[in-house]
């Protein structure tokens, strides 16, 4: 189904007057304004994954490697356990409030939380204080992520002209890739120009302390965008009205919109399973578990690089795919992705195994491929599943939930497989479940392609097109 071909039985009720036409400057200032959040939480997680030895080091010196290698990992999932918490709390006030007030918050407390992690004083100052100091700081920055990413995807899809949602969305996800790239360079680049005892004296503060300037460079870029139109609409509309507004919000949301909730929930499992299948497991697949069970593994330095290579081409593909997904819709694509897990998943694991440089390159690249059908169409998907009156709250909730339950856990569970069963093909096992509940979830997901969001009037990118899109004539 084209996107085009969709849009005129969607908007027969309206008139070209009522057709939002946004200046495409202000477009490209909410997108960026948006994926900047993107890019501070996952240069935080690129940095925190790549330095957690030296993490363990710093904060954990008290412990035995082993349980110090357990509360490093600990303190990191942390963050996965109140992102519920956040997206419970800051999803409702953003859609009573205002999508660019509430980034704007968000922003800035995962700046300065991830700035505070590189402040802190280590074991050896301020004993079992510094382990203590991290987990709060993690906390927090868990606590203001789950308010981020639904509402940056309401923020874009809710500028994006109709036409045009798949591609301007899916720079969401090019400045998740973007802020784990270069978290992960950064820490790769650490670890190679300075000497053991300068990475752990100094060295693993400065990409903390580069959050800080980002998020203020995020803050500034939100604080000069106003509102969404599909918001400011609504709020005039609701202006004057009374009595709880966010426990109606829940009531909505969980009783009337609980069918939007789950596909939400089954499409975020199969885009984060496979999201931290790659970028958060394979780090540990590819130099602990392969050459502890006798396969030839990678090295830790060859195996961030080829992970760096496999982001940086998806970097330049995502947007395309995204573009694409406007043409042909969304669901083919995401489609695409679900067969893909469930054929390519057990090549990919077999060409890991396999080793050497070219093979392991392959194995990873496969599963960048499935994740770019995924991560290029879920942020203009997502939206469309809820009305504009709950649509920050409902993707929030149910996003973070999903994620907290099987996308944060990814790693934990499938090293406990492995270590249970002994068979090293469990991730492909576990891309190639998460393929077939994403196949469900899609197949009840409605085509959003070319079509406006519920409760938003359509949008175009100028007077010229919000004539097509409502079948006037010139």
């Amino acid at each position: 189904m084209s996107g085009a071909s969709s849009s005129n039985a969607e908007s027969d009720d309206f008139s070209v007057s009522d057709v939002t036409v946004t200046e495409p400057g202000v477009i490209r200032r909410a997108v960026g304004a948006a994926a900047i959040g993107n890019v501070t939480e996952w240069f935080d997680f690129g940095v925190y994954s790549y330095l957690a030895v030296k993490i363990e080091s710093v904060f954990f010196a008290g412990l035995s490697p082993t349980m110090g290698t357990i509360a490093t990992l600990g303190t990191f999932a942390a963050a996965f356990l109140v992102r519920p918490f956040g997206g419970l709390f800051f999803g409702p006030l953003g859609d009573r409030i205002g999508r660019q007030k509430v980034l704007s918050l968000t922003v800035i407390m995962m700046a300065i939380s991830t700035f505070i992690i590189g402040i802190l004083p280590d074991y050896h100052a301020i004993g079992v204080a510094a382990p203590m100091l991290l987990l709060l700081a993690r906390l927090l920055q868990g606590f203001s992520t789950g308010g981020e990413y639904g509402g940056a995807m309401a923020f874009i899809a809710e500028y994006a002209p109709d036409r045009k949602r798949g591609f301007l969305c899916s720079f969401l996800e090019f400045g998740t890739l973007t802020g784990y790239a270069l978290g992960a360079s950064f820490a790769t680049g650490l670890e190679l120009l300075l000497s053991e005892e300068d990475l752990l004296a100094w060295g693993w503060r400065i990409p903390f302390l580069i959050a800080g300037p980002i998020g203020g460079i995020g803050l500034y870029l939100r604080m000069k965008l106003e509102e969404t139109p599909a918001f400011a609409k609504i709020a005039a509309e609701s202006e004057g009205r009374e009595g709880n507004q966010t426990l109606a919000e829940f009531r909505k949301i969980f009783v009337n919109h609980w069918p939007a909730m789950l596909v939400c929930g089954g499409i975020v499992l199969v885009f984060n399973v496979t999201n931290y299948v790659l970028t958060s497991y394979m780090p540990t697949y590819l130099t602990q578990t392969l050459p502890d069970n006798g396969h030839a593994g990678t090295d830790s330095t060859t195996s961030q690089v080829l992970q760096i290579v496999v982001l940086l081409v998806s970097m330049v593909l995502i947007t395309f795919i995204g573009r694409l997904s406007d043409k042909i819709g969304r669901k083919p694509v995401m489609y695409t992705g679900c067969v893909l897990l469930v054929v390519l998943a057990i090549p990919s694991v077999m060409l890991l195994k396999a080793g050497g440089t070219f093979a392991t390159f392959s194995g990873l690249m496969l599963m960048g491929l499935m994740l770019l059908c995924f991560n290029s169409t879920s942020p203009s998907v997502l939206p469309a599943l809820f009305p504009t009156d709950i649509r920050y709250g409902g993707l929030s909730i149910a996003f973070n939930i999903s994620v907290s339950l099987f996308g944060g856990t990814t790693a934990t569970v499938i090293a406990a497989l492995i270590a249970l069963t002994g068979n090293l093909d469990i991730p492909a096992y576990y891309l190639m479940g998460a393929g077939v509940i994403g196949a469900v979830a899609v197949y009840f997901a409605k085509e959003s392609a070319g079509k406006r969001l519920p409760g938003s009037p359509p949008a175009a990118v100028d007077h010229e097109e919000a004539k097509v899109l409502v079948g006037a004539k010139n």
